[in-house]
This record gives structure tokens, C-alpha cells and sequence, in this order.
């Protein structure tokens, strides 16, 4: 008897994307709609442990080897596999799927990405790390295997749907917008007393704690910057960011006659996933239907770059090329996890980063062609290891 059911597999399960997804596949069918192959995530073993009782997942994987045994005794009356640590993520990844959800959070996220790509189907990423580190290496192991790439940042799946009866030549810029986050209107002097529990609030989304902080310092759009760049293959001169508070317009297309295209609709993870999954199709779906009249009115503004220089140096990588965009997701993580720990300050991320990008450039690490796994993890070591060099000089404090 044949199994007609669509096979899906979720890394990064519990994370926000994650957890969405799982959502939206219970809430069509769970397990008698899906043949759920594998479920990866990190510590939080309980919500794991009930995502795969709920789809009855073949395999169920923590990222985290010591949380193994709580994993495999939530699970130990159930016919779901069990196992940890980095080699079982990525062999869970490459186990054959339909689709795929690629959320795990960071650049831990880009070697499972490769596997899912490497066996071919449809891979959509919310990684946008993966892309912005190593895109020539993404982009190529899609082609090489004949992989469906299919973007889900909200930003990237708006371009991607607006994009979709555009000729490239009449394309003259693409615009992705911007929240501002929560302290767009706070002077330099008040951002560098923000709090990680202050940044972790965003005014507009409901996402996970890191990518929320990113949205306060504006790297998220950075990252998006480079993100769009290896997706559409965008001059970088023809990407633009507006800050857009209200977060209803996504992106817009400028023309080379001078018109527009905008995709609008409401702040919820839900369309840009549901897209993904249903491409080339769209289903009906629960997704909050925009009442533009209540709204009244949507508003833009130019990014402040002296105050949050992120997107500045999104450009200074694009034009450094090379191996740059492992430089700047590693030196970028690493000074995040440095804000977390209370031994860099706010606006000491994004000077880190500045930091650490010039020296590297000035050395020549970043020469060459990011094509090779090795080459751009050590890329993103030495960058890790910078930002410590940095904050050990007592920088990043001021």
C-alpha cells in the first residue's frame, strides 16, 4: 500500500518559524495529511517531545547531546526515533522529504540546510544566516541537485511573490522595509544603556529572542540586505531599506518607469509559511485580513545610519565580496551573545562588527570565492574570535 502523504520534515521545530509550522500542519490534518520525517530543535525537550507525539514523527532530534535522555524518556512509548547532537541533525536533514522548513536559528543552521539540498525537494529557509555566510554555496548545492529554494523571511517571500511576472530588466530597485524596532526615536546615548530584556520586545512582531534583538539593532535588515542579493541576484546598489513602523508593506519594487509594486498583509509568520508550503498554489488560510481603512495610514522614513550603521555595513560586505558575509553573520552572533552576557553594550555590537569586518578586510582573510564548507567556517571562527579580542580590550562598553 502506497503513502500518499505529503513527507515534511521541520528544523528548528520549536523555535518561532518552527513552532508556526507545526501549527499550521496540525491545524491541516497532522499525521493523516503528513508523513512528518524529522523534527529537529534545541533544549526545550518538552515542546519537541509533544510536536512529535502530536505529528507522530519518524525521527525526533536535539541539537544538544545532553538532553538526550529526557528526550528519549518523554518519548519512550512512542514509535518516534530518538537522537542528538550535530552529525544526527544533519543526517536528519538529508533523510528524504517533500518539503522542508529550514528555521534553526544561526549559522548552526547552514549545514543541515546543505543536506536537505544536497537530496533535493523543496527547502524553504528561514535561515537567512545560511545565505547571508555562505549564499554562493546555497545557491549552487539548489542548482546542483535541482532543489526548490522558496524564501520565508516575510520580507524575501514578499519580493519572491512580487517578483514572480517581473522581467529582470525592468527591474530598477528592490526596497525591503524596516520596523525601525523599539528605540528608533532614542538618541546614541540613550541606545547604549538598552537592555537585552528592553531589546527583546518588539513593537510589531512576535518573534524569538535573538532575531527581535537584531530587528532593534537593524542587523536583521542587514541581514536581509545580503539575503535578497544572493536570492535574486540584485546589484547591491539596487537594494533599498525604508522604515516602515506600521510592518504591513513587506516590500516594493521600483520600476525603471517609475512605478511601484507593493505586497501588504498583516504581521503574522503564517503567510509567508503557508506560501511556501502550498507554492506554487495558494489555499485559503487563517491569516488576519488587513482592514486598511482602521488603519488609516502607513508611514516611512529613511533608516538612521549613524544611529543603527547595520544596513551601512550590509553595503561594505556586499562590497567587499568574498568570504565578507561570513565575517559579518560570525562577528555579528558573536557580539550578540556578548550583549546577552552583559559584556558588550548596545550600540557596542554594530561597532564590533564594523570593527572586525575592517580588520579582516585589511588582512586579507576575506579573498576569494566562499564556495567551500571549511573555508567559510573558518572564516566565521576568526570572526568569533575577534569580537572576544575586541571586548577583551575593554571595548564596546562606552
Amino acid at each position: 500500500m502506497t503513502d500518499d502523504r505529503r513527507s515534511i520534515t521541520v528544523l528548528g521545530s520549536t523555535g518561532s518559524v518552527g513552532a508556526k509550522t507545526v501549527t499550521i500542519l496540525e491545524e491541516r490534518g497532522g499525521a493523516a495529511t503528513f508523513n512528518v520525517v524529522a523534527l529537529t530543535g534545541g533544549r526545550n525537550i518538552e515542546r519537541l517531545a509533544e510536536q512529535a507525539i502530536s505529528l507522530k514523527a519518524d525521527i525526533a532530534v536535539t541539537a544538544y547531546s545532553e538532553c538526550h535522555a529526557e528526550l528519549q524518556e518523554r518519548l519512550k512509548n512512542e514509535t518516534t526515533e530518538v537522537a542528538s547532537g550535530s552529525e544526527a541533525l544533519a543526517e536528519a536533514a538529508g533523510r528524504p522529504a517533500d518539503w522542508t522548513m529550514s528555521a534553526i536559528v544561526g549559522f548552526a543552521g547552514l549545514v543541515p540546510g546543505l543536506r536537505c539540498l544536497e537530496r533535493g525537494g523543496a527547502m524553504a529557509l528561514a535561515n537567512k544566516e545560511s545565505l547571508v555566510a555562505a549564499g554562493r554555496l546555497v545557491t549552487s548545492t539548489a542548482n546542483r541537485s535541482g532543489a526548490i529554494l522558496l524564501p520565508v523571511d516575510s520580507e524575501h517571500s514578499a519580493m519572491f511573490q512580487l517578483l514572480a511576472n517581473v522581467k529582470p530588466q525592468e527591474i530598477e530597485s528592490l526596497i525591503l522595509t524596516a520596523s525601525g524596532g523599539p528605540f528608533r526615536h532614542l538618541t546614541t546615548g540613550e541606545l547604549a544603556k538598552v537592555t537585552p530584556k528592553q531589546a527583546a520586545r518588539h513593537p510589531t512582531w512576535n518573534m524569538g529572542m535573538r532575531i527581535s534583538i537584531d530587528s532593534a539593532t537593524m542587523f536583521n535588515k542587514a541581514l536581509e540586505m545580503i539575503e535578497a542579493h544572493e536570492l535574486f541576484e540584485t546589484p547591491a546598489d539596487s537594494i533599498g531599506v525604508l522604515v516602515h513602523p506600521q510592518s504591513i508593506v513587506h516590500a516594493l519594487i521600483g520600476f525603471h518607469d517609475g512605478q511601484m509594486l507593493a505586497h501588504m498583509s498583516s504581521t503574522d509568520m503564517r503567510g509567508a509559511i503557508e506560501y511556501a508550503m502550498n507554492w506554487p498554489n495558494r489555499l485559503p488560510s487563517r491569516l488576519r485580513r488587513l482592514d486598511l481603512a482602521a488603519l488609516g495610514k502607513l508611514e516611512f522614513e529613511e533608516p538612521d545610519e549613524v544611529r543603527f550603521p547595520a544596513t551601512r555595513l550590509a553595503r561594505e560586505v556586499l562590497r567587499i565580496g568574498g568570504f565578507a558575509g561570513a565575517a559579518f553573520n560570525g562577528a555579528k552572533e558573536a557580539a550578540l551573545d556578548a550583549f546577552l552576557l552583559g559584556n558588550i553594550n548596545f550600540t557596542g555590537m554594530s561597532c564590533a562588527v564594523d570593527e572586525v569586518l575592517n580588520s579582516m578586510a585589511g588582512d586579507g582573510s576575506l579573498c576569494g570565492e566562499a564556495l567551500e564548507l571549511k573555508e567559510i567556517m573558518e572564516v566565521d571562527r576568526l570572526a568569533r574570535i575577534r569580537v572576544e579580542e575586541y571586548i577583551s580590550r575593554g571595548l564596546g562598553q562606552d
